[in-house]
């Protein structure tokens, strides 16, 4: 059953999407934040015949459409088509030499970014979703207060608020970004042309993504990971895989390795590094820029969440199962509301905040365990649920399944022969507990093992299922096999 709720708002205007204090004040639902969560959230709760507004102080789209997912797989997929120029040989092809008119790269990268964002503009207006120009901050009594410039704009009346303000890239204590040498992912994103050196201080997805790209364009790459191994939280057998295809490329990779340092040195920059450990070194490098892409901390300054009782712990907004807070009607989803940092999470808790406050029935909580992450560098990698060591950890017995891009047919005629696909199941029932992808676009491969799950495959009815041949995703087939000793082509 759907909880109606005040019906009373203003349509959208005319004037952009964005409407005025005049226009609006209640409504059943205010959403702060339009990002890959916020504006689905609006949309769904419009579908449901909620009265929503909508406040968005700069892009719509958030981050992930403007500065994140969408632009830097845009970026990406000119550095893969730099790659496959070198490789064109190998098919036949003679290709002179290639210049990289790197101005036009990015421009297309942003291009392909305001595309999305008039579509996410579209999608609210046509779905009656009143927009505000502006900064959203809670004021208590089912209010939000939204500024622009200092000045109140308006004050908008609801039963219900999402807070979806999503995240920014966190910095490290005497390591700043400074948009010239010491870069953020928006400075990595629009270079003006390319450096020869490049540092990239943390290598998880962002890390690995901006190493890959600038490798693949010809930059000298250096890795710092502070951790012992790279991309910690993937799959510690699928990360070594990658750690060694990357190193086979030319990127220098230390982990368990601290910068203790980063300093204005010449037109470039020092690093002073330092391994852990015993028998751990120093060291010095020199680079001409460094990528800062060390984690992410929730945007949770100034929206009058400690006046409402609203817990933040470690820079995100404490939920319960169902993403609401400690204030009565007032949800946060997505980055702000923690990990794992992804813009699908972000989208599907959205959705499911929408459909709790309009009374639907059957919902299930988010289990973060089947939310899909996806890296896409060279080679991509993606996974779901639990890898080996966590799977040991939490007390089951396992078969482990692999199976190498090497055996498979379509893998070698593409020439993407670098892959590996690992299924890690309970011994007992069959439940595919998780599996950990690296190869060519495996980012495509992994929601047939998301569906799998969400629909509590067992071992059998994926071995019974018939896979397309040829295709990549006979080695998920294959793989499953090798977890009970009868794959055919290992």
């Amino acid at each position: 059953m759907i909880r109606w709720l005040s019906r009373r708002y203003a349509p959208v205007s005319n004037t952009g999407g964005r409407v005025t204090e005049t226009e609006a004040s209640e409504f059943d639902l205010v959403v702060v934040g339009g990002g890959p969560g916020g504006y689905p959230a609006a949309i769904r709760a419009r579908q449901l015949g909620l009265s929503v507004a909508l406040v968005e102080r700069e892009h719509l789209g958030g981050i992930c459409l403007n500065w994140g997912c969408i632009p830097t797989k845009a970026l990406l997929r000119a550095s893969e088509l730099r790659h496959q120029i070198r490789e064109a040989e190998a098919f036949g092809f003679e290709i002179g030499s290639v210049k990289i008119d790197l101005a036009k790269v990015v421009a297309r990268s942003r291009k392909v970014a305001k595309r999305l964002k008039l579509g996410v503009k579209h999608l609210l207006k046509k779905n009656g979703v009143a927009v505000f120009d502006g900064f959203g901050v809670l004021a208590g009594g089912g209010r939000v207060r939204v500024e622009k410039a200092g000045a109140t704009v308006a004050v908008l009346a609801a039963k219900n608020v999402i807070l979806a303000t999503g995240a920014r890239a966190r910095s490290l204590p005497g390591i700043e970004p400074d948009g010239e040498r010491i870069w953020s992912y928006k400075e990595a994103m629009v270079p003006s042309e390319l450096p020869a050196s490049l540092l990239v201080i943390g290598s998880g997805a962002i890390g690995i993504e901006f190493a890959s790209f600038y490798r693949d364009l010809g930059v000298a790459v250096t890795v710092v990971e502070v951790l012992p191994r790279i991309l910690p939280v993937e799959d510690e057998e699928i990360a070594a895989f990658a750690r060694k295809q990357f190193e086979e490329q030319g990127i220098v990779i230390h982990t368990a390795t601290t910068v203790l340092e980063l300093v204005a040195s010449g037109a470039g920059l020092r690093a002073k590094l330092a391994t852990a450990g015993e028998g751990g070194t120093a060291a010095e490098i020199e680079v001409e820029r460094a990528i800062l892409a060390v984690g992410i901390v929730g945007n949770v300054e100034n929206l009058g969440l400690e006046e409402q009782g609203i817990a933040v712990d470690r820079g995100h907004i404490l939920t319960d199962e169902w993403m609401q807070t400690g204030a009565p009607g007032v949800y946060a989803i997505g980055d702000v509301a923690g990990p794992p940092w992804l813009a699908h999470k972000a989208t599907h808790e959205g959705v499911l905040a929408a459909e709790r406050i309009a009374g639907v029935e059957g919902l299930r909580p988010l289990n973060v365990l089947r939310v899909p992450g996806c890296t896409y560098c060279r080679p991509q990698i993606a996974s779901i649920g639990l890898g080996e060591a966590a799977a040991l950890e939490a007390g089951y017995e396992i078969r482990v399944g692999r199976f190498p891009y090497l055996g498979n047919g379509k893998a070698i005629a593409l020439g993407e022969t670098a892959g590996l696909v690992k299924t890690v199941f309970d011994s007992k029932t069959g439940e595919l507990l998780g599996a950990h992808l690296v190869g060519a676009e495996v980012t495509e491969l992994i929601q047939g093992f998301a569906i799998a799950q969400n629909l509590e495959t067992t071992e059998v009815e994926l071995m019974e299922t018939i896979f397309p041949h040829p295709t990549l995703s006979e080695t998920m087939h294959e793989s499953v096999l090798d977890a009970w000793g009868r794959a055919i082509h290992s």
